[in-house]
């Protein structure tokens, strides 16, 4: 049977149990709407949805990008100086530790409610870097010594080790930190768009706050469905680049069907 078959035939048992449930015990819409009522305001708001969902996948990879660069070239910098390292990175520690939701309206007022998009961006940022610092700076530390101590007995330069030695050694660690990454950026766009909250960024978190102050349930099910679904989508596409990337070489990847 293959792979998706499975988890399909699960959801479609729980999704007609769940339709059934609820005409059964004639449950109220605006209470648990059934999968019927929710595909209704999917199709129906479709535009309203769709703009919505561009709006937050946009932050999310814009985030994602971000994180991704910035968090390889500060991990590069650290394997490259320890003192750099001991000097920065409890601040990258400081930073991921901090809830978003405490920071975010300071953020936000730094910035200015009318570029609330750039706050979004800068929380989604903050959510998603660390993962890609801390897997490429271990990757890139975690390198045999004995091969490093053969580069260098070849009269290898600094940057032909970190080239040709640490940064494909490090590349299973960056590739698991981005597919946390991706997730997080994610959640980091969602909830800063609960906390801006003006209406002025109308992605899918927004939606929801604002279908449940109109009582519009199916249509927030369906934005938390749109949700989902985005996340399942990031973390297959990193899933299948890091399948692509490494099934030649590396061990985990080695030996799948």
């Amino acid at each position: 049977m293959p792979g998706f078959l499975l988890p399909l035939l699960v959801a479609v048992l729980v999704l007609g149990a769940w339709e059934l449930l609820v005409r059964m015990r004639e449950v109220p819409v605006f209470v648990l709407p059934p999968p019927s009522a929710i595909w209704a305001a999917l199709v129906a708001d479709a535009p309203v949805l769709g703009a919505s969902l561009w709006l937050t996948l946009t932050v999310t990879l814009q985030a994602f990008a971000l994180a991704v660069v910035s968090g390889m070239a500060l991990a590069v910098l650290f394997s490259q100086s320890r003192t750099v390292a001991a000097a920065l990175y409890p601040y990258a520690v400081a930073l991921q530790v901090t809830p978003v939701v405490a920071i975010a309206p300071l953020v936000v007022i730094w910035v200015g409610y009318e570029r609330v998009d750039i706050a979004l961006l800068i929380l989604a940022w903050l959510v998603a870097f660390f993962p890609i610092l801390s897997n490429t700076t271990l990757g890139l530390t975690s390198v045999d010594p004995n091969l490093r101590d053969l580069f260098r007995l070849y009269g290898a330069s600094r940057w032909q080790v970190l080239w040709r030695l640490q940064l494909p050694a490090a590349l299973p660690y960056l590739l698991a930190g981005m597919k946390v990454s991706g997730g997080l950026a994610l959640i980091g766009a969602v909830v800063a768009e609960f906390v801006a909250g003006s209406g002025t960024a109308s992605g899918l978190a927004w939606r929801i706050v604002e279908s449940g102050h109109r009582l519009n349930i199916p249509r927030m099910f369906a934005a938390l469905l749109l949700l989902s679904l985005t996340g399942i989508a990031i973390f297959a596409v990193l899933a299948w680049v890091q399948r692509m990337l490494l099934r030649r070489w590396h061990e985990s990847e080695q030996g799948r069907s």
